[in-house]
């Protein structure tokens, strides 16, 4: 059965105003080709479905039972072409992200308010998690896309830089070494550090050794999450080094965050997603508005 969308809204169109002169001007066409949809349909059908007499149109036993059927069919899909209008509108929309939880809790809601203020319509949904766990959210199709540290390239795995950082120093506001200008390593090393377990504190480790023999980076104490250093670092337990959008989170504890040199030791992020996928008008808005908002803030021009 070959039923067309063209024949069952002239169909409607007939039944509703019951004048082949009336449907035809509602649908833009004309008479002949109005006529030539029913007669079209019924063929499909098998069945007489409109009575035409002189005077008027009036449906058959069986127009009238399929009358009702056609008109919500019709509705169900103008409301999802309206609904896919809608998502490409930028109207709607779902947006899941996979954020490393530092991350999440500083950069991340500031660029989800500043886009619900110019796309109040889409929801955007943080997965806040450990950094390891970014990519195996983006492998299983969880998120529409993750933010994570470089990777060694994956065929599966689609990654767009976001941004190039330096490494910064974190200090209690009332420490030595607290200051404005760029602070050397080797001074920084000198006191009790602390920093994240596992590749973090290695990617520091293999970066100053490669720079000089002489930089050793031992930390005193490594814990999970940044949130935790940091409050360790405002406790007066240590120093710390985190990443410039850090900074907020850094303020909150009233702690002095300032560039690190000789060397820069920088990290890159990604928008990390499928490449089977193609993601949805929503995530790809989000995505262009995130990598705008991280550009406008010159972390990779920070002196150091």
């Amino acid at each position: 059965m070959n039923v067309t969308l063209r024949q069952l809204r002239a169909f409607v169109a007939l039944a509703q105003s019951g004048s082949f002169t009336d449907a035809a001007a509602d649908l833009h066409i004309t008479q002949s080709t109005l006529s030539g949809l029913i007669k079209e349909l019924e063929q499909a059908l098998g069945v007489q479905i409109v009575h035409r007499t002189t005077r008027k149109v009036e449906l058959s036993g069986v127009g009238r039972e399929f009358l009702p059927l056609t008109a919500r069919i019709l509705q169900d899909l103008d409301e999802a072409f309206r609904a896919i209008a809608d998502l490409k509108a930028l109207k709607s929309g779902v947006v899941r992200i996979a954020v490393p939880q530092l991350m999440a809790c500083t950069l991340l809601p500031e660029v989800v308010g500043a886009f619900a203020e110019e796309y109040p319509g889409v929801e955007v949904r943080l997965s806040d998690c450990v950094v390891e766990d970014v990519l195996p959210k983006v492998h299983s199709g969880e998120v529409d896309f993750g933010i994570g540290p470089e990777r060694p390239a994956q065929q599966d795995v689609a990654a767009r830089l976001l941004f190039d950082m330096p490494f910064m120093a974190v200090l209690p506001s009332k420490h030595p070494l607290a200051g404005s200008g760029p602070l050397a390593w080797s001074a920084l090393l000198r006191h009790p550090l602390i920093s994240l377990q596992g590749e973090y504190t290695q990617i520091l480790r293999h970066e100053l050794q490669a720079a000089s023999e002489s930089l050793h980076f031992a930390p005193q104490k490594e814990v999970a999450f940044m949130t935790t250093a940091l409050s360790m670092v405002g406790a007066g337990l240590g120093v710390t080094v985190s990443l410039p959008y850090a900074r907020s989170l850094a303020d909150l504890y009233g702690l002095r965050i300032q560039p690190l040199c000789a060397p820069v030791v920088r990290r890159k992020f990604h928008l990390l997603s499928r490449r089977d996928r193609v993601i949805s008008p929503a995530a790809q808005a989000f995505a262009e508005f995130l990598s705008e908002y991280v550009a406008q803030q010159k972390w990779g021009d920070m002196p150091g």
